[in-house]
């Protein structure tokens, strides 16, 4: 049975001061019950949490989801500024003692480095397609595209150029061509980015993230996890992964098929599956 979540949970939304800006964020659900935040993947905004945002809200649940510093209807960067803090502002401000944090990529990255700098408001973690701070990239099909990305800045057609190899890295992937995938799926992904790209473009390189490494301290974090990785994924993304399986204790690995680096966007039923299942489990 099917709800329209309108009907009885009004989304709120705003913005909430950080330092040296502020964040805009979107809730519905219950003001004072267990809350899941969604964290989106770099150069993309909160909008890529749709699908999930509206079940998840349907299931009684407080959720939030906010765009990053330097994305969507947030502030661009000006100076250093760490994405952990600006998160636990966020859940101040709404007066959200813990929560559980659902990640994609860069979100994903900086709900591992908030269960290392602000252990007491993270419940649970649940990663897909992970970046971890304090690990560098390797796998060649990765450092090439990044390579040509810098090389864009600046040019004349260098924000399409940069869009372009972001898509190919996080939307394609090393395994398939541009045509291969879903054309409206593509799209939205291209879009997203580009008015981040446009949105944000003064922002580049004015600051740069504050992280904890977290790669050298993932035995450290004690709640409940789960991490997905794409089949279709680049090799790093498979390895952050396996090491947040192996170095987490009791922490578990869903290997996501026919899916590159969007997994919550390309098996949308599996990992809502697993996400509805991850979450009943939590003592929320």
């Amino acid at each position: 049975m099917t709800h329209d979540f309108h009907a009885w949970s009004e989304i709120d939304n705003g913005t909430v001061p950080v330092e040296d800006g502020e964040l805009f964020y979107e809730t519905a659900g219950p003001g004072s019950g267990p809350a899941v935040v969604l964290l989106h993947g770099g150069m993309l905004d909160q909008h890529m949490w749709d699908e999930q945002f509206a079940w998840l809200v349907n299931s009684g649940l407080r959720v939030i989801r906010y765009d990053s510093r330097g994305h969507g209807l947030s502030s661009t960067v000006t100076g250093d500024w760490a994405n952990h803090d600006d998160l636990a502002a966020l859940l101040d401000a709404l007066d959200v003692p813990r929560a559980a944090l659902v990640g994609l990529s860069h979100g994903a990255r900086v709900a591992l480095d908030t269960a290392l700098a602000h252990p007491e408001r993270v419940a649970a973690l649940f990663l897909a397609s992970p970046g971890i701070s304090g690990r560098a990239f390797t796998d060649p099909f990765v450092l090439g595209h990044i390579r040509e990305q810098v090389a864009a800045i600046g040019e004349p057609d260098g924000a399409e150029r940069y869009v372009e190899h972001f898509l190919r890295l996080w939307v394609d992937g090393p395994h398939r061509a541009p045509s291969a995938v879903h054309p409206g799926f593509r799209e939205r992904m291209r879009a997203c980015a580009a008015a981040n790209v446009e949105v944000h473009a003064d922002g580049a390189g004015a600051g740069i993230p504050l992280e904890v490494g977290a790669f050298d301290r993932l035995g450290e974090i004690r709640v409940p996890t789960t991490v997905l990785d794409g089949d279709l994924d680049a090799a790093d993304i498979s390895a952050n992964a396996h090491a947040i399986a192996l170095a987490v204790p009791g922490a578990r690995r869903i290997r996501v098929p026919a899916a590159g680096h969007m997994v919550n966007l390309e098996n949308t039923p599996l990992f809502d599956g697993e996400l509805h299942a991850f979450l009943a489990s939590l003592a929320l």
